[in-house]
């Protein structure tokens, strides 16, 4: 096997944090996976009896959350420490936001059920990808936007303020601001 890293004296932490490829088999990374797994499943145990309690878990698995956002478990999160989430933001059950890279949701976002903020990508060569390298992309959501359910948004991409994702969309560019996108993959279908 090739020795894709050669003369990297980088973690593969540290080189996930970067952007570049890295191999997700390292200590630490697993360590980080575990402790938010653990925090997301906690939190879901407890959102139904004790919503101050849950409130806590949330705020210490996610990098920050607005005091006024809200999020229905159940939450999945590679690390949960990377997404940040603004005021007054509404996210119904399954949110699955992977972030290896940086997930960034603006304020008074309405998130549907079961949508997926992706940041990891794999490479399209067959070697690199056997070896397990992978990457990540951040995601930036901007303040109004309205992701129906069962939207995917993919790695690299941003969504412009006040803009509407229909559901079930695939999102795999940019999207400007106050538009409508629609479809596999989404295109902009109306300007508001």
């Amino acid at each position: 096997m090739t020795d894709f890293f050669a003369g990297d004296p980088r973690t593969n932490r540290e080189r996930m944090l970067a952007g570049d490829l890295y191999i997700a088999d390292d200590p630490e990374l697993g360590a980080a996976l575990g402790r938010a797994a653990a925090l997301a499943h906690r939190y879901g145990e407890l959102y139904h009896t004790d919503q101050e309690a849950a409130r806590s878990v949330l705020a210490e698995l996610l990098g920050s959350i607005a005091p006024d956002a809200h999020i229905r478990p159940p939450l999945y999160v590679d690390y949960g420490s990377h997404i940040t989430v603004g005021s007054g933001t509404f996210a119904n059950y399954g949110l699955t936001a992977l972030d290896v890279a940086p997930i960034t949701i603006g304020d008074d976002v309405q998130i549907g059920p079961n949508v997926q903020l992706l940041t990891p990508t794999h490479p399209v060569e067959p070697e690199p990808r056997r070896a397990k390298l992978e990457a990540a992309r951040p995601i930036v959501i901007g303040d109004n936007v309205w992701l129906g359910g069962g939207a995917i948004v993919l790695a690299g991409v941003t969504i412009g303020a006040n803009s509407v994702i229909g559901a079930g969309a695939v999102v795999t560019r940019d999207v400007p601001a106050n538009v409508v996108a629609v479809g596999n993959p989404a295109r902009v279908v109306r300007h508001l």
